[in-house]
């Protein structure tokens, strides 16, 4: 390549990313999937459009592609909450695991019929479209200013980080069947299964370990944190990998392990990865474009689309059924995971995976997978939105921990210096700093007013401008709720939502009953509030939950460890 080519490169190649950027606008104000919008610009790109460029290099396509999912992946984990796993880690493994198997065997058997393919064939194809893009959901879902039940978005947040390593197991299994003359392979399955998933919980929880502690004792250059968190999980990608592992598993352990981890530059971290992802996810998809030569896509439009239909329709919603089956999900929560079975990038990177094996027709099981993954960005990720609200399984927006200052203090309790600016119409505006609600050994270190650190033992009661010091080891976030900006012009929708009653979780259901008037059946009526409630969501409720007593609903509100701590009652007109 001559330098003049390389300029060109470099300057097609900033314009591409500038017009992703800009179109993301469009997006937002169209409720059109960011993801299809790039891959719409990258065919744009491609020989058959009005950029001209060819590119059909599938090796450097797969190695770009595959460290752009790492890198995504790996924030999808330092956004990943522990406490989100209370409540989602079992459905969203189940859904991880069981459910890609069933999703890729029923397309599998589609396949099969529609395109009249060998087994294996067709079970291969079903295996690359077996994993959603959970990632491109929660995208949609905060363009649309929805927020969902911690239930609902947790589980699809877990699943989006863990159910990529079966995809890619199953995949890789099924063309070393194809290449391989052997006929028994039933052990041999077995065993790459539980070396794919040991070596990367194992190298993936030992790797996180050791970078969460290399960031917390080496002394570094500020802007060099993130990059040294990026190396890391790349490193042990990479090593897990070469020994046999899921690597894309193991990142995203680390990626978990390192953002629930009390780190200097907390933050810097995290909006680093941030944009690291959106420009991973911005390539990655232009590159794809690149890839694919529309004038070859109209002979198989009609299976793709057949195909697509009955892994949407069927397939999917089968496979999350019989995986929340233990967990008894309310069934509007099921639709709507069922739905958000979106194909995004890693079917069309494990759709090169024959190619470079050197298997026959890989031309044929790119471009239809691809085409399966247009269709599921267009009829699913278009109607995303309407479909939480139509289900009503967001809930009013909550206050949430503000952007603020995080210190990490080298100590054996790994304590945090948190410090939070008084904002006008926070909650903590004209608070008594002694009211404030510290939780279990966390301190008010104190108050910087006007360019002064106030440490009076007396209270004092917060203004708009002051900084509150607070040094904590645990979770702050109901602490920091307090300086989110207020949540006033919500006011009606919440009590739409809530109801227009604010109830104690001890209140009695037989008291309940005399006072609002609806009959309780003998069982329950030593029951409270919670304790019914409860009954009904199996002990794991979540914001948003509600049961319905005859002319009244009773409406989580608030919870805390696990425990329902508000609950609103709704009385139905």
């Amino acid at each position: 390549m001559t330098i003049e080519h390389t300029s060109e490169f470099i300057f097609g190649g900033s314009i591409l990313a500038l017009l992703c950027v800009f179109a993301s606008i469009l997006s937002r104000r169209l409720g059109a999937p960011i993801l299809l919008v790039f891959l719409v610009l990258g065919m744009l790109a491609g020989e058959n459009g009005p950029g001209g460029i060819q590119f059909d290099d599938f090796n450097l396509a797969f190695l770009l592609g595959s460290l752009a999912l790492a890198i995504i992946i790996f924030d999808g984990g330092l956004g990943a909450r522990k406490e989100t796993f209370r409540v989602s880690l079992g459905p969203a493994l189940s859904l991880a695991t069981v459910g890609v198997v069933i999703t890729a065997g029923l397309t599998g058997i589609a396949i099969h019929w529609i395109l009249d393919l060998h087994w294996y064939e067709a079970l291969l194809i079903g295996a690359i479209v077996g994993s959603t893009d959970a990632a491109a959901v929660f995208g949609l879902l905060r363009f649309a200013g929805l927020e969902l039940k911690a239930r609902t978005s947790a589980t699809l947040e877990i699943e989006s980080g863990t159910n990529d390593p079966m995809a890619i197991f199953l995949t890789v299994t099924l063309v070393e069947i194809l290449e391989s003359s052997q006929s028994n392979f039933g052990f041999s399955i077995l065993s790459a299964l539980l070396q794919q998933m040991g070596l990367g919980l194992l190298l993936g929880a030992a790797g996180g370990w050791l970078v969460a502690k290399l960031l917390k004792g080496l002394n570094l250059p500020a802007s060099l944190y993130p990059l040294f968190a990026l190396a890391g999980g790349l490193s042990v990608f990479g090593l897990t990998n070469v020994i046999g592992g899921s690597g894309f598993l193991a990142i995203y352990i680390v990626g978990v392990i390192v953002g629930n981890s009390p780190l200097p530059h907390s933050n810097d971290i995290h909006r680093f990865h941030d944009g690291m992802a959106w420009l991973s996810q911005i390539g990655m998809f232009l590159m794809l474009g690149l890839l694919i030569t529309p004038s070859h896509l109209p002979p198989i439009i009609l299976p793709a689309i057949a195909i697509a239909l009955v892994m949407i329709f069927v397939a999917r919603p089968l496979a999350v059924v019989v995986s929340l089956l233990p967990f008894h999900f309310p069934w509007r929560e099921q639709v709507f995971i069922s739905w958000c079975g979106l194909r995004g990038a890693v079917p069309i990177i494990l759709a090169l995976f024959p190619s470079l094996a050197g298997m026959e027709h890989t031309k044929i099981f790119f471009e239809l997978v691809f085409f399966v993954v247009l269709i599921s960005l267009i009829l699913q990720g278009w109607t995303i939105a309407p479909i939480a609200r139509w289900l009503r399984i967001e809930v009013p927006p909550l206050a949430v921990e503000p952007e603020h200052l995080q210190v990490a203090i080298p100590t054996e309790q790994e304590q945090t210096l948190h410090i939070y600016d008084v904002i006008p119409e926070c909650q903590a505006e004209g608070m008594q700093t002694l009211r404030l609600p510290l939780s279990e050994g966390a301190q008010l270190i104190g108050v910087i007013r006007r360019g002064v650190v106030i440490k009076s033992k007396k209270s004092l009661e917060l203004s708009i401008g002051d900084r509150v010091m607070l040094l904590a080891s645990d979770s702050t976030k109901d602490f920091g709720a307090l300086f989110s900006p207020s949540l006033k012009t919500n006011t009606t929708g919440s009590m739409a939502f809530f109801g227009e009653f604010v109830i104690s979780p001890e209140a009695a259901l037989f008291d309940l009953a005399q006072v609002y008037g609806f009959s309780l059946p003998a069982a329950h009526e030593q029951k409270t509030a919670e304790e019914y409630i409860n009954s009904k969501f199996h002990a794991k409720p979540v914001i948003g939950d509600r049961v319905t007593l005859e002319k009244v609903e009773l409406v989580v509100r608030e919870t805390k460890d696990g425990r329902i701590t508000s609950v609103g009652l709704k009385l139905i007109m």
